[in-house]
């Protein structure tokens, strides 16, 4: 260790033999230890050098260890140096606190043990040693603090002068960026204007292609009616039974266009909704195959149906699901050339059911394929345009298979290698049947057919009131017919019917509050009231059933379906004993 880093020890006592001893003792801690045989050479010794620790007699003459202890603390120096008293005499409870009071860290008795004094005297200069360190570091913080604030002062004008600059870069960017704000908003408020005239356009464009379909609607009833008539009359003439043929053919193709705008305005509000029950796969492929029949004895087609397992079952609406498969094979059929084949497969495939529709028509462009199923795609080319279409019914074959959790895809090897559209369904697990449906519809059939109903039949449309009359008189029904709401009311008190067909759209009184007057007369609260009218969405059928009607037909007819419906309820004559 150098000299200079070695530390004082003060040995204070008024015996040399003493004071060699403390030498021996403490001269291993290689520290410099300076001797006093007085408390008065202590304090003088004290004056000149700094010690880390004193090892002061409490007995000597003169001025006593106490005193010499009292006088070294009152200096403002040495108020903190530690003093280790030595004393050869039991020191009282008294003595030992005064002496902590006078700065005493501790005492030594006489003899005094080496190793406890060495050891110590070691802990305090260790000690002192640290306090010294730590003054120095203290000292060298100082400076480099003194030395930081000064960088610090030079940094801030640095800063200062940076940041003024900054500032009057940043008004400049903010001036012209207030300004492109200002340009913005007035874009973002002319698009906001823009956007919501678009809106506008497009709710009145659903509004408009619903109205349309409506009011198409109401012609094709008494086309249809008229059509019915003509084939239940025994017509001779070639020309007049090839006339009615052309008439249903279009009728037919008119009210599938109708069906299909009605769909569309669905599909862009997202207000299409399933009636949702257990239906079979072979009563989906039947009806489908039931609905395309026609156009597949008219152009010849071989139809080929295959269902591996007639228990499958799905759990969607029987006449969507109809409709999408219908849509398929009427496709098929439209472009397969006379005399193709068509084939329609449907098998278990896990836990779902896949219906395959081939066909060896003209067949799909590859390119065209991604966006085969989106609306309005039109396949370019004579023979596609010839078959004619919106472009509409495979988007909506894809939008009604995956509101029933499934998916469908189209394949086809190219133009003239015909195409094949494959519907994924999910199975419906076996299960008991659910509660027999509500409803006109569920009526057991019996025999109202041979014995004709009495009818009200109520519409402002008079070439639809009369035909539908004479379809329903040929059926061996006693009809009476009213123009209006009010005249209904009043031939409905008269003839009080067992059924009632009311148009919804008539003058003087709806259809609406017809069916409410007619259900509060205690002889109308049996009347089977079936709604009749061309606007046939959900919100409609909503509206009936809350008024009254048991059943929602809408415009036009299917003569052989209002045929069925009136079949399944009670007769005239059974009504009357009822409601006797």
């Amino acid at each position: 260790m150098a000299d200079s880093d070695k530390v004082n020890i003060l040995l204070v006592d008024d015996q040399p033999a003493r004071l060699l001893s403390y030498e021996t003792i403490l001269s291993d801690l290689g520290q410099n230890l300076v001797q006093a045989r007085s408390g008065l050479e202590a304090l003088e010794r004290l004056m000149k050098d700094e010690f880390a620790v004193v090892l002061l007699d409490v007995s000597m003459p003169g001025m006593d260890g106490f005193e010499t202890a009292s006088l070294i603390h009152e200096h403002p120096r040495f108020e903190k140096t530690p003093i280790i008293f030595v004393t050869g005499v039991h020191v009282t409870e008294l003595d030992r606190l005064k002496g902590y009071k006078l700065g005493a860290v501790d005492y030594v008795y006489i003899p005094v043990v080496p190793e406890i004094l060495r050891s110590k005297v070691s802990v305090l200069v260790e000690l002192h040693l640290q306090r010294r360190e730590l003054q120095q570091l203290n000292r060298s913080l100082a400076d480099a603090n003194t030395h930081l604030e000064l960088a610090n002062t030079n940094l801030q004008a640095e800063k200062t002068r940076e940041l003024e600059s900054l500032n009057q870069t940043l008004k400049r960017a903010n001036t012209n960026l207030e300004e492109t704000n200002r340009v913005l908003q007035s874009e973002v408020t002319e698009r906001a204007r823009a956007e919501s005239a678009l809106k506008e356009a497009d709710r009145h464009k659903d509004e408009f292609l619903a109205v349309l379909a409506h009011e198409l609607r109401n012609p094709l009833a008494p086309i249809r009616n008229a059509v019915e008539i003509m084939r239940r009359s025994a017509l001779p003439d070639p020309q007049l039974n090839w006339s009615r043929d052309v008439i249903e053919r279009q009728v037919k193709h008119l009210t599938r266009l109708v069906d299909d705008l009605l769909d569309v305005s669905r599909i862009t509000r997202g207000n299409i909704n399933l009636s949702r029950e257990p239906v079979a796969v072979t009563t989906i492929v039947a009806r489908a195959i039931e609905t395309i029949q026609p156009l597949i004895a008219e152009q010849r087609h071989d139809l080929a149906v295959e269902v591996v397992d007639e228990g499958m079952e799905v759990e969607g609406d029987l006449t969507r699901l109809t409709q999408v498969l219908g849509n398929l094979l009427n496709n098929a059929a439209k472009y397969t050339d006379p005399g193709g084949r068509i084939t329609v497969v449907a098998r278990r495939k896990g836990t779902d059911v896949e219906i395959r529709v081939r066909d060896t028509g003209i067949g799909i462009p590859t390119e065209l394929l991604p966006r085969l199923f989106q609306l309005f795609t039109q396949v370019d080319g004579a023979a596609h345009r010839a078959q004619g279409g919106l472009g509409i019914g495979l988007a909506l074959v894809r939008q009604l298979v995956q509101m029933h959790g499934g998916s469908v895809t189209a394949y086809s090897e190219g133009s003239g290698r015909g195409s094949e559209f494959l519907i994924q369904l999910p199975l419906r697990m076996k299960s008991a049947r659910e509660a027999a449906m509500s409803g006109v519809m569920s009526l057991p059939p019996n025999d109202g057919a041979r014995h004709g109903h009495r009818i009200l039949l109520a519409d402002d449309n008079r070439d639809a009131l009369d035909s539908l009359a004479t379809l329903l008189q040929c059926d061996g029904h006693e009809v009476h017919t009213a123009g209006d709401g009010a005249e209904a009311l009043v031939v409905a008190a008269k003839c009080r019917p067992n059924i009632a067909l009311l148009d919804i759209g008539m003058p003087k009184l709806d259809g609406y509050e017809v069916a409410r007057r007619i259900r509060a007369e205690p002889w109308g609260k049996s009347t089977v009231l079936i709604a009749l009218t061309g606007w046939g969405q959900d919100e409609d059928r909503r509206r009936s059933r809350e008024v009254g009607f048991d059943s929602h037909l809408v415009k036009p007819l299917d003569p052989e379906a209002l045929s069925s419906l009136l079949a399944r309820l009670p007769a005239a004559t059974d009504f009357e004993a009822e409601t006797a």
